[in-house]
């Protein structure tokens, strides 16, 4: 018999305890102690999934950056944003919570997440199930959880097409039948220039039986706001009037409220077949915006609407895992649902476009005025639902010739629905004219709100569909006991569509040009289609393709406790529809890598040190933009090149103090120029001066640098095990566009370093903490925008200062948490 045994990161060979349990007993012997002390004080392993097998981390020939249970802890994490940030490989754009593209090695075109553009270049997994959706990936609130873990690089042959450029797992701790066991975790924290947040999280694992456990978890979370709406005024060109946000202004507007918990039981039949069904439940309200107007001031905006948002998911998921013969069985289908309803203020858009264009002369009172104040409010409802299902087969890994197969198969459907509603216009519009020979004078009416939808100057009401079918393979083979040879292919097929309607009312736009034949009563109408809620079907497209993605990586055992590895490796993401049905269906885009890396452990596994250089082709890359009227396109851009290296390394340099780090270099730019013609069509080629953006222009959200460092100092007072930490994290300067003229207009996002510090400590089952993150309060930013075009909504105008919002990090924060486990 063999037992594993930890305490406090120092690992005991299995046969070292056995010899020892065979002249004396575990517990507490002068035998283990000394024993114990002898032992070497590794920084400990770390089991992950990132090859669909649990491997040590060390073992596994690819990039993989991982944070699990204990450091997830150490570090304080509770959201996304708190663990991104010791992730080097990995950047982001974000307008709030759950509002989130992720980015990684630089592999960003900065669009802007429209509900109707490109799926994700990143794929987003909570155990075995994708969550990636369209418009934000989800915030999952990181409680009880085993490991993130972070793939950069292609990953289309084990987790295709959302995996272009990488993927993250989420993975949860499963139930047990080991014994009971239980936790509750209280925090509370104050953020400058803010207000106050706290957590109350818990868990209880039970078994029910000696082959059957539940383990169930829930929280409820209050995230301070720190962003202020504050007075101010903004004139509409066209009436002459001016607008105030007197009864909306607000200190801390944008604080969040999140609830959720998961469920988990596990059956095991025999020794070999384990049947596990899971649900995993969150909602978040969040009001306000997380953005301040440098126009305004620091952690300051004006809103004249009311911003409102609620986010509902829910995941179902059912995984089956077995043995036929000598293979691995196993089956994962998963069952999602996420609701959301938001409500953004537009007034930007109409102060701009009045000013610009004059386009407050449109909006009419009952009497055929033009409105005092045609403020535009979008009312958005966002309806996702997903199945997934995977089976795969895999021989033993202990084989020389190995192998994992499946087939894979996902459907999202999306249903949209964005009304642009401007309050008190007349249900008829008149316009009067001579009949251009100076005689005659012509009047005609037509209704201005879209039909069926009171107030609705514009509507989008649309399915969107998504479906992905795939098969999958990989085999290793060791051609020798040190060199390795492994191969892979995913042969995919999708099939994705947009059906609704998108536009004005009817004929609005033939009366006055400004639809540009996007109305509902416009040529673009089907005959004979119809759809829920909507007037006419005006657009009905789909774009469909196949093809494959492929893996071929050579791995050399330089020792026991080094390898170093050669890939290469492709990605892609499908194709899809523009949401305005003048606009062609874009094409799939694609990412080569050819990287080199390596895995060390050095002086008896106190360090480990792990990297990659690396090399990549991201062709014909999906770029979306705002284009006329604000309506977002897509269309595929030239090419872009990245290059980089990513590194990290962990120390335990004596039994007290603990060193660890990381960090990406990524050169990651236009390796042809960026080329638009007067319309904004992408065309192929162009010279410099003609340029949007010239080769080399560095893409966007993606710091050249990005690192971190942390240092754990433990040390035993008394009966408690107390700790100091300091973890230090910094990034060079990034843009937030691909073009030019966008960089000019909204401006850069300058380099910034924070810190993060905590002091605890624990004793039996109870602990407690001290931490500070961003303790010098560094200004931050992770993302600049506009509501409208960039044109038009970063110009200044008569009384109107450029509309332009930067996302920051957050302030100052401190706090304190209590823990106690049962």
């Amino acid at each position: 018999m063999t037992v594993a045994c930890t305490r406090g990161g120092v690992g005991l060979r299995s046969v070292q305890i056995a010899a020892l349990m065979a002249s004396t007993t575990l517990a507490g012997t002068p035998a283990l102690a000394a024993e114990v002390a002898a032992a070497p004080r590794d920084v400990g392993e770390i089991v992950v999934t990132a090859s669909k097998r649990e491997e040590n981390i060390q073992k596994v020939a690819m990039s993989i950056q991982a944070i699990d249970t204990k450091k997830l802890n150490q570090l304080n994490v509770t959201s996304f944003q708190d663990y991104v940030k010791f992730m080097p490989s990995v950047a982001f754009q974000t307008l709030a919570p759950n509002q989130t593209t992720i980015y990684m090695r630089g592999v960003a075109d900065g669009g802007n997440a429209n509900h109707s553009g490109p799926q994700p270049s990143v794929g987003a997994y909570l155990d075995e199930q994708p969550i990636t959706t369209i418009g934000g990936t989800l915030d999952i609130h990181v409680y009880d959880i085993a490991r993130v873990e972070v793939l950069p690089g292609p990953q289309g042959t084990l987790y295709g097409a959302s995996s272009e450029s990488g993927t993250l797992k989420i993975i949860t701790n499963k139930p047990s039948t080991a014994g009971f066991s239980g936790g509750i975790d209280v925090q509370g924290n104050t953020v400058a220039h803010g207000s106050q947040g706290g957590v109350v999280e818990g868990f209880v694992n039970v078994p029910l039986a000696s082959n059957v456990a539940i383990r169930l978890v829930g929280f409820a979370e209050r995230d301070a706001g720190y962003i202020d709406n504050v007075p101010g005024t903004r004139p509409f060109k066209t009436s002459g009037a001016t607008i105030t946000n007197a009864g909306l202004v607000a200190k801390d507007f944008n604080h969040t409220d999140t609830y959720g918990g998961r469920a988990a039981i596990k059956f095991d039949l025999g020794a070999d077949w384990t049947i596990m069904p899971t649900v995993v439940a969150q909602e978040t309200i969040a009001p306000g915006v997380f953005a301040y107007e440098p126009s305004v001031g620091y952690l300051q905006t004006q809103r004249f609407l009311a911003d409102t948002y609620k986010d509902r998911w829910l995941q179902a998921a059912l995984n089956i895992t077995g043995k036929l013969g000598r293979f691995d069985i196993v089956y994962s289908g998963g069952l999602f649902q996420r609701n959301v309803d938001a409500q953004s203020d537009y007034t930007d858009y109409s102060v701009a476009y009045d000013q610009r264009y004059g386009s407050g002369g449109y909006w009419k009172d009952s009497t055929g005025n033009p409105l005092t104040a045609p403020q535009q409010l979008i009312i958005g409802k966002d309806h996702f639902s997903k199945e997934s299902n995977e089976f795969r087969i895999s021989s033993p890994a202990s084989d020389r010739f190995r192998v994992i197969a499946g087939v894979f198969q996902e459907r999202q459907k999306h249903h949209i629905v964005q009304d642009y509603v401007i309050q008190g216009f007349g249900t008829n519009v008149v316009t009067s004219g001579g009949d251009g020979e100076g005689g005659g004078v012509t009047t005609t009416s037509f209704p201005l709100a879209v039909p069926g939808w009171p107030n609705t100057i514009w509507l989008t009401n649309q399915e969107r569909k998504d479906s992905d079918e795939a098969a999958f393979a990989e085999a290793a083979f060791d051609i020798t006991s040190k060199f390795t040879v492994t191969g892979g292919i995913r042969l995919y097929h999708y099939n994705n569509s947009l059906f609704g309607f998108y536009g004005y009312s009817q004929n609005y736009d033939e009366m006055t040009g400004y639809g540009s034949g996007q109305g509902a009563g416009s040529i673009n109408c089907q005959a004979g289609k119809s759809f829920p809620g909507a007037p006419c079907v005006n657009l009905d497209k789909t774009a469909v393709g196949s093809g494959e993605t492929h893996k071929v990586n050579l791995t050399y055992k330089v020792s026991d406790d080094a390898l170093v590895y050669f890939t290469y490796s492709t990605g892609y993401r499908p194709g899809g529809v523009n949401r305005s049905g003048t606009f062609a269906p874009y094409g799939a885009d694609h990412l080569s890598n050819f990287e080199l890396g390596w895995k060390t452990s050095w002086r008896d596994h106190t360090i480990h040190f792990n990297g990659a250089v690396y090399d990549e082709e991201w062709n014909q890359f999906q770029f979306a933009f705002l284009g006329p009227n604000s309506l977002t396109i897509v269309e595929n851009a030239p090419s872009a090149r990245i290059m980089g290296v990513e590194s990290s390394f962990d120390w335990r340099t004596s039994d007290h103090l603990t060193l660890s780090g990381g960090g990406a270099y990524n050169h990651a730019v236009l390796s042809k120029n960026f080329c638009q013609d007067a319309d904004l069509n992408v065309i192929a080629t162009c010279a410099d001066a003609d340029a949007t953006a010239v080769h080399g222009t560095q893409l966007p959200y993606t710091p050249k640098f990005k690192g971190h460092v942390t240092a754990r100092y433990t040390v035993d007072l008394g009966e408690w095990k107390a700790h100091a930490q300091g973890s230090l994290l910094y990034q060079t300067m990034n843009f937030v566009g691909v073009r030019t003229a966008d960089n000019t207009s909204l401006g850069t996002m300058p380099a910034y370093a924070t810190a993060d510090f905590s002091i605890g400590a624990e004793h039996d089952k109870t602990s407690f903490e001290l931490f500070v993150k961003n303790a010098f309060d560094a200004k931050g930013q992770v993302n600049r925008y506009t509501s409208c075009t960039i044109a038009s909504c970063a110009q200044s105008y008569p009384g109107v200062a450029p509309a332009v919002y930067v996302v920051p990090i957050q302030p100052l924060t401190v706090g304190i948490k209590v823990g106690q486990k049962f």
